[in-house]
């Protein structure tokens, strides 16, 4: 069976994340690891058993030893480098946000049209079994008609050099953390929002930042993210015969998930799905997509509607007004 050979663009925290992924795959293989500082990047390599180092993107995209390219860089690079690896032929999955804007995340999608070549956005949590079944009981209508959602994913970051909070390298809580709540949110919703209002505190980036989504069906999501504040993570769907309850929304676990379906009169009801590793699922995807042609269970227009909503959301933190959702 022909392998993906994925080279890994970058040496970033998330990375052995991925590799773990990788190396849960059949049909995948960590063959190349590139950094502007190639100290680091031997350093890497030898850490996680990979074979080709490289001092520069550009070369490994050039060496003829990748198939794939898997983007953990700041994301005021994810754009730039998913179109450059399009470009020299090489299919791009770049980690979450997809891009810094909507408009780059366009740019992108433009990339993707000239080429023909599988790229996608890396939202691992949404592969997990659990979220599966929660959109099952969404659409049976265990809760009647979905209302409200609130959700969280905040954490205190201790690093100050972090890029996380660098306004220069798109950083901030919201695309950090809060884009897991909109990307959730949207999917909940079943459609796309219209309008958006933000409240933030922070200095160079939003460390702290609250926010709704108004949908045209009516639903209306709630979330909040921080960078600054104690490490927590939950949702809460409410509709109009009950609620539920998600404690581990984002990271269920390797072992099993689990959510609460709340309903007025009656006792909580558990629901408990199997575990799995949500990178190994996500690679398992666009390993699909690249060596087979099947299609990305979430192709490149799910991410720029989910990059115009961080937009309208940024954009509301920023100026204390409304802003509409520029699909």
């Amino acid at each position: 069976m022909k392998k993906l050979r994925w080279g890994i663009m970058g040496a970033a925290a998330i990375a052995p994340n991925f590799l773990e992924g990788v190396r849960l795959s059949s049909c995948s293989v960590a063959a190349a690891v590139a950094s502007r500082d190639l100290s680091r990047a031997k350093s890497f390599a030898a850490r996680h058993d990979i074979p080709l180092v490289f001092g520069s993107y550009d070369e490994m995209l050039r060496s003829g030893a990748i198939d794939a390219v898997y983007i953990p860089l700041p994301n005021s690079f994810h754009a730039e480098w998913m179109i450059r690896s399009l470009e020299a032929g090489i299919p791009a999955l770049s980690e979450k946000p997809f891009t810094a804007t909507a408009a780059e995340a366009r740019e992108v999608l433009k990339a993707r049209e000239r080429t023909g070549l599988p790229v996608a956005e890396g939202f691992m949590y949404r592969f997990h079994p659990m979220q599966d079944r929660l959109m099952e009981c969404l659409k049976s209508g265990a809760i009647g008609e979905p209302v409200l959602m609130h959700s969280t994913f905040r954490f205190i970051l201790d690093d100050p050099t972090s890029i996380v909070v660098s306004a220069e390298l798109a950083g901030g809580a919201l695309l950090d953390v809060g884009c897991y709540c909109v990307n959730m949110s949207r999917r909940v919703a079943g459609c796309e929002p219209v309008r958006a209002m933000a409240f933030k505190r922070g200095t160079a980036v939003d460390d702290s930042i609250a926010g709704v989504l108004q949908f045209p069906n009516g639903f209306v999501a709630q979330m909040d993210s921080s960078i600054e504040s104690h490490g927590h993570a939950r949702a809460e769907i409410a509709g109009t015969k009950g609620s539920i309850v998600l404690n581990a929304p984002f990271n269920p676990g390797g072992e099993r998930g689990e959510f609460i379906i709340r309903r007025e009169g009656a006792p909580d009801e558990k629901v408990v799905t199997p575990g799995a590793n949500r990178f190994h699922l996500e690679v398992e995807d666009f390993a699909s997509a690249v060596l087979h042609g099947t299609p990305l269970r979430w192709p490149i227009e799910d991410a720029i509607a989910n990059m115009a909503a961080l937009d309208a959301l940024i954009a509301s933190a920023r100026t204390g007004e409304a802003a509409r959702v520029e699909a």
